[in-house]
């Protein structure tokens, strides 16, 4: 089930958010646990077991290490076990085909390899699972002896299939006290429904020019044509991605549950550093609490905070997925990341600001044609293409057909990218309930009729991110 949906907007939250309110709090989070294991297994129930699985094995390991915390090698041993498990689980379904095809590929083998889809979300909640037993085994956290209120922490159906990825020291009090009223759910679904409004009005339509253009040889595209291509997927994931999370947080809003940022409008950054603090937060928290700073972060030197970014970004990439493609934008950014702390920043501080956006985009875009092409030698042809380094007219009739038609939408997703939307919102919301709040329930009800005259003329609309 996804949230860009009629049967989960008009079925399936309405009927989870009755059962919820009706429900004695005792069993608020049993309630929430079962929804989340339908909405989990609608498409791929098999699964369930497998989550099921993988967070029974964390509960109990986190009560061991507890139990043994006084005996520093059992508690190392119980925690590493858990942590080897975890990424084993995730190793085989994400990447053991990757390394098949690669030992294929050197050794001129012919291994065979058995075909099997990607359990839905399994990369989020792994990574959930890692930082609860992390917390637990650095004594950040208490283990949760409440199996319910632990397996409504990784099953929950707002963020189980692509997060935000929510540790487990932020949530965790939540699971006993949180505020539930009326209140919240008003905030939750007007947070839901601009996140819907991303996802069908602005991202899908965007998404059209990025497939239309995709689909052409490279060799007969035009520079413009490139530069519109790849600008329009840059604000298509944007929407995409930034659209599942507002409609995740809005959903826990009404559930009573606070939710971090996960985005925080990237497209106006002043640096590619500045860029990876506003984009997917709950992801890049998550490598800097869990691998970066264990690693020793900037503290032992130069060399080895180098090393350990290099580190961080190359497995960034490869947790986006199996592939080459997603490595090298990996290490791409972190390369870029590595050159601002060693100089690069300084110089920019003293750019005006629009030279330093200017900057960050083209560089954040170069990046996204690595990410969204398989093949490294297609990549490098759509970025000479871009650059005019291929032969390619400037401007041709398909580039202006493509302007002419898709301005208005291009120029309406640039301008949302940017906070101008949300403070027209607030300004209108901090002048009363009228006309502004007014003003604000309209648009609302208008961006949800829209949203749904496209979800019924469109029979499955997936996010971007269901597949990492």
């Amino acid at each position: 089930m996804v949230f860009s949906s009629l049967i989960f907007i008009y079925m399936f939250l309405p009927v989870t958010l009755i059962l919820y309110f009706i429900a004695p709090k005792k069993i608020k989070n049993f309630i929430i646990l079962v929804m989340s294991l339908i909405f989990y297994g609608w498409g791929e129930p098999v699964y369930i077991l497998l989550m099921l699985a993988s967070l029974i094995i964390d509960y109990l390991g986190a009560l061991l290490i507890e139990k043994t915390r006084h005996q520093k090698e059992k508690s190392r041993f119980i925690f590493v076990t858990i942590l080897v498990i975890n990424l084993s689980v995730l190793f085989f379904f994400k990447y053991y085909g990757f390394l098949i095809d690669n030992i294929n590929g050197i050794f001129h083998t012919s291994l065979k390899i058995k075909s099997l889809p990607l359990p839905l979300g399994i990369s989020f909640y792994t990574f959930q699972l890692i930082s609860y037993i992390a917390d637990v085994y650095m004594d950040k956290a208490k283990p949760q002896k409440n199996i319910i209120n632990f397996a409504t922490y990784i099953a929950m159906f707002p963020q189980i299939t692509s997060g935000p990825i929510v540790q487990y020291n932020y949530i965790a009090s939540q699971l006993s006290e949180r505020e539930i009223n009326i209140s919240n759910v008003g905030v939750g679904l007007e947070r839901f429904i601009l996140g819907l409004g991303k996802k069908m009005i602005l991202a899908n339509n965007i998404g059209l020019i990025w497939t239309q253009i995709k689909a052409t040889s490279v060799g007969e595209i035009s520079v413009l044509s490139a530069w519109i291509g790849i600008i329009a997927f840059t604000l298509q994931i944007y929407f995409d991605f930034s659209g599942y999370s507002d409609m995740a947080i809005g959903v826990a809003n009404m559930l009573g549950f606070e939710f971090k940022e996960n985005f925080n409008y990237p497209y106006i950054s002043k640096s590619i550093t500045e860029f990876w603090r506003r984009w997917h937060i709950s992801l890049s928290s998550w490598f800097r609490d869990y691998i970066y700073i264990p690693l020793g972060g900037n503290r032992r030197g130069m060399l080895i905070q180098f090393r350990n970014i290099f580190i961080v970004w190359f497995t960034t990439g490869l947790w986006h997925g199996a592939s080459w493609n997603f490595i090298i934008w990996g290490v791409y950014f972190g390369v870029l990341i590595s050159i601002e702390k060693l100089f690069l920043l300084k110089v920019l501080d003293k750019l005006p600001r629009f030279i330093q956006n200017i900057y960050t985009m083209i560089l954040v875009v170069i990046g996204w044609v690595f990410f969204d092409t398989s093949k490294l030698g297609e990549a490098v042809s759509y970025i000479k293409t871009m650059f005019g380094f291929a032969g390619r007219p400037l401007i041709d009739n398909y580039a202006r057909y493509i302007m002419q038609t898709n301005v208005i939408i291009l120029i309406l997703a640039i301008i949302c990218a940017t906070p101008l939307i949300k403070n027209i919102i607030r300004i209108l919301k901090e002048k009363g309930k009228f006309p502004g709040a007014l003003i604000v329930v309209v648009l609302c009800i208008g961006i949800l009729t829209i949203s749904t005259a496209y979800l019924v003329s469109e029979s499955y609309t997936p996010f971007l991110y269901f597949k990492f």
